[in-house]
């Protein structure tokens, strides 16, 4: 899709993070945005930055988890703007306690996980590919894994994220099939800045609530701060903002913006695969 001027774009998890610099990235190319969040004050608040800068901003309450609210909000961007051409399916959380062992996982962390990371996927599809393909205009979808769909760990996130890998060469190939103007891509970035870390901030009680991390095992607890840490010294939102631009101008795939050592694990991945070797284990395990 190379131009984007004056077209729509929509973005979950738009008030913070990933989100935020993808909107402030197609605000500038002159899009008109939708900015959806969990979160309605953070949601207010970058709404209100846009407009002030001249920059047409709806913004949108949006539990990605819920199909009707994901449903609601494609009414409302059609409603506003009469079109859709980006679509960023973004909206994403883990939690500290998320890199236990498999076998130690509650189920209230598969399903909170696993719903905002790819049912909330699969809602946007569902929601807003079906219009897009009837407006007969080009467009695209961009849907945010990680590199952790693309290597291997354990419990609920990597899993969620293998899915929306998985989902979005399902969507690619389909839209490709069919003749469509829409085209996908996945964006699978590695150790970002960003605050996914405090998630658990909007989890549920229903899903279990925040993790206290004082009642993890202290391995645990080592795991999680390091992970903050790395998170801390990763890259800036802005570049995986630039990475994904490029990626819908020029209709490429695979948007993989992660660290040389995550980028050696997935080959390593690949090697053992194809090779047919038991999965290696990641460094220090």
């Amino acid at each position: 899709m190379q131009q984007l001027q004056g077209r729509v774009a929509v973005i979950t998890g738009a008030a913070s993070g990933i989100g935020l610099a993808l909107a402030q990235r197609f605000g500038r190319e002159g899009m008109r945005l939708v900015l959806a969040d969990i979160e309605a004050a953070a949601l207010a608040r970058v709404q209100a930055q846009f407009q002030a800068q001249g920059v047409p901003a709806l913004a949108v309450q949006v539990d990605v988890m819920d199909e009707a609210q994901v449903a609601a909000l494609a009414d409302a961007a059609y409603r506003h703007y009469g079109a859709v051409h980006l679509l960023c399916n973004n909206a994403g959380v883990t939690a500290p306690a998320l890199r236990a062992p498999t076998w130690e996982t509650r189920t209230a962390d598969w399903q909170w996980v696993l719903g905002v990371n790819l049912m909330g996927v699969v809602h946007g599809v569902r929601a807003f590919v079906p219009r897009m393909l009837a407006g007969g205009e080009p467009g695209h979808i961009v849907n945010t894994a990680s590199v952790a769909g693309l290597i291997s760990g354990p419990g609920p996130y990597f899993a969620s994220k293998h899915g929306v890998v998985c989902l979005s060469e399902g969507l690619y190939k389909d839209l490709r099939a069919a003749g469509a103007k829409l085209s996908a891509s996945v964006l699978c970035p590695g150790l970002i800045r960003t605050a996914i870390l405090d998630a658990e901030r909007n989890r549920a009680a229903a899903f279990g609530g925040a993790t206290d991390l004082s009642t993890l095992p202290e391995a645990s607890q080592r795991a999680a701060a390091g992970f903050r840490e790395s998170l801390q010294s990763g890259y800036e939102p802005a570049q995986v903002a630039d990475a994904v631009a490029d990626a819908v101008r020029d209709d490429r795939f695979y948007i993989v913006p992660a660290q040389a050592p995550l980028v050696e694990m997935l080959r390593l991945r690949m090697q053992d695969i194809l090779e047919g070797r038991n999965p290696s284990l990641p460094p220090g395990r």
